[in-house]
């Protein structure tokens, strides 16, 4: 009964129940290839291009259920191989067997016959075939005894290992090609910030005086500490030094303030820094062999207003840095003096500061210890400032115990070291003796080289005592190859020829001028010849080994220096007081100079000196009113000599 009766139809307490129209609703779905968990966003890294590239083919197929067999098709090469194999085996073995059932051919003669030319018969009874097996087992016997006797056996045939068909493996191996990998540990980056700001004078001053106050303010608070501490150390007999006193000093800053200030400068004179080492006057082309000269810095110090430049040197180790001396020309109008260093990378203040109670008149750089300075004084005194040392005043002066000259000292040069290796330098003065000034035991030992007696010229003294009278030395100079040769100008306008080995008389004496020699210098690549100028307007080149000089020129002004060229035996600068500087090529032109130009343009100033740079195609020109102006030669200035 339960069979018979009709069918329910059971359905899930939690069926979705559907109206008519949404169950006759038609859902299409269309089934493609595509593999739906697949992934579509695979990258891979690239060695060759070294970045991540995505993938844009990936293998859709899907593999259910895969079995490896051991089966091999007939048609393919590896099934032909073996069919092959296979067959020439089973060949050779039926010919070795039949050779022996016929006694007519020989082993040789049946080595022709293939598998393919036997049939073997099994139609026979089993009787025949055992009756016939026994004949034929007597009829080969005795063959093959025959056979023995007559021909050599036949080689053995090696047996080929076949390959098992069920368990075939074909092995090969191959080594990896290691990758390239490329490591790399990125830190975290630093914080930055951006700080920009504008900077006038007031600021710089408010900024200084405000930490000049922060340091007062320190040293009220540490005067307590500080005098304490100096109670503890009398006791114990030693003495505070400076910078225990002091807990903040400026001076840590010095180094950095002074990078700082050259950044700003250079800054601020780009144009000249462009022009001082890039710019070339093209227009000299067109000029006839004449040259310019280019102005490029002007220095110039508030402390040394009212001073006129009355001493310039290059540095010898430092191409950039130049001392400058201040005093007066005036004998009615004698002061202060001041020693300054400027370098080209700092135009608007001076490296170093030195004051003095006299007017400095010369000074010298030494060659081998380029931050010692010998300089002359106006009352007569020398001294030797090291730059080293942190003080303002000279390190080593004579005085009036000690040999100082009685009149102003208008020129110093350091010379080689004595026998014992003392450092020593020489020095010419109005009084006429020409000294040698020698480091001995940290004091100024001086030897009189020479006095320059006027020959001719007595005068009476005390009780009819005839006096010869000394001649004014304004200038010398020392030979560059020969040490103990040395030249000496004076205020009458001669030049003594003077060795260092006579002390009391001269090896030749030159009428030059008829006014004072305000220079005297040999030249650095000729050694016969030595130039000089003077206030009666000219400058001549001499031979020492002549009388006469061999050029003269006419400046139309009083000349107050010359000065050689280091790059050319030819070439030589003057300036005079009417403020213009002069520039002669005798490789050139031996009658004219290639440039003459106005350095200075007011009226009551003068030009004082001039040097050339050792290495760069500058010179700087001092003048009266304390300035030193640094111009450019032009092309046609500072031509090198064939």
């Amino acid at each position: 009964d339960e069979w018979a009766g009709a069918k329910a139809l059971v359905k899930p307490p939690d069926q979705l129940e559907l109206t008519e129209a949404e169950l006759k609703e038609e859902f299409t779905r269309i089934l493609t290839a595509n593999n739906p968990h697949a992934p579509q966003n695979i990258v891979r890294y690239s060695f060759k291009e070294r970045a991540y590239k995505a993938i844009n083919y990936v293998d859709q197929m899907a593999i259910h259920f895969s079995l490896n067999g051991n089966m091999i098709l007939k048609d393919s090469d590896e099934g032909r191989r073996q069919s092959i194999r296979l067959n020439t085996v089973a060949g050779r073995f039926m010919l070795i067997d039949l050779s022996f059932l016929s006694s007519e051919k020989t082993p040789v003669e049946t080595s022709a016959v293939t598998s393919e030319d036997v049939e073997i018969k099994d139609e026979e009874s089993t009787e025949d075939t055992q009756a016939a097996e026994e004949e034929e087992a007597e009829g080969t016997a005795d063959v093959a005894e025959a056979a023995e006797a007559e021909e050599p056996p036949l080689p053995r045939v090696k047996e080929q290992k076949l390959a098992n068909q069920f368990n075939f493996i074909e092995r090969a191996s191959r080594t990896l090609n290691n990758p390239m990998r490329e490591r790399a540990c990125q830190s975290e980056p630093t914080p930055c910030k951006n700080f920009s700001a504008t900077a006038n004078q007031w600021e710089i001053y408010d900024a200084y005086v405000e930490e000049l106050l922060k340091i007062e303010k320190s040293k009220e608070k540490e005067k307590p500490k500080v005098q304490i501490a100096k109670r503890e150390e009398k006791k114990k007999g030693r003495k505070l030094t400076s910078l225990e006193s002091q807990s903040d000093d400026i001076t840590k800053i010095s180094k950095a303030a002074k990078i700082m200030e050259r950044m700003v400068n250079q800054n601020t004179f780009d144009d000249i820094a462009q022009d001082f080492k890039y710019f070339e006057d093209a227009s000299d082309e067109y000029r006839d062999q004449q040259g310019t000269l280019l102005p490029l810095w002007k220095f110039q110090c508030d402390k040394t207003e009212r001073l006129a430049v009355t001493a310039i040197s290059w540095n010898p180790k430092y191409k950039d840095l130049f001392a400058v001396g201040y005093g007066s020309y005036d004998f009615m109008n004698q002061g202060r003096g001041m020693l300054l260093l400027y370098t080209m990378k700092n135009p608007s203040f001076p490296e170093y500061v030195f004051s003095s109670e006299s007017g400095i008149m010369c000074l010298d750089f030494h060659n081998d210890y380029p931050y010692l300075v010998a300089v002359g004084f106006y009352d007569g005194n020398v001294a030797i400032y090291n730059l080293k040392k942190a003080t303002s005043q000279p390190s080593y002066k004579s005085s009036a115990k000690s040999g100082k000259h009685a009149e102003p000292v208008w020129q110093v040069k350091w010379q080689k070291d004595d026998m014992d290796n003392n450092l020593n330098f020489f020095s010419v003065s109005s009084d006429g003796r020409i000294v040698s000034w020698t480091l001995v035991k940290n004091e100024l030992v001086h030897t009189d080289v020479i006095k320059l007696s006027v020959e001719g010229t007595t005068m009476e003294g005390p009780e009819g005592l005839q006096l010869r009278t000394l001649g004014c030395g304004t200038s010398f100079d020392f030979h560059k190859k020969i040490d103990y040769l040395f030249l000496v100008g004076t205020e009458d306008g001669k030049i003594y020829k003077c060795s260092k080995c006579y002390s009391s008389q001269f090896l030749d004496v030159f009428e030059a001028h008829h006014m004072a020699v305000d220079s005297v210098s040999w030249n650095p690549y000729h050694l016969k010849v030595f130039i000089s100028c003077s206030s009666d307007w000219t400058v001549k080149i001499w031979d020492h080994t002549i009388k006469t000089p061999m050029f003269v020129y006419d400046l139309n002004s009083a000349v107050a220096d010359v000065a050689w060229s280091p790059y050319s035996s030819t070439v030589f600068a003057a300036v005079t007081t009417d403020g213009k500087a002069h520039v002669f090529d005798l490789s050139i032109n031996k009658y004219e100079a290639l440039c003459t130009q106005l350095v200075v343009a007011k009226k009551k100033n003068k030009t004082t000196h001039i040097q050339f740079n050792p290495v760069y195609p500058v010179v700087i020109i001092g003048d009266e009113q304390g300035r030193v102006t640094s111009l450019k030669l032009s092309p046609n200035l500072r031509r090198m000599p064939k």
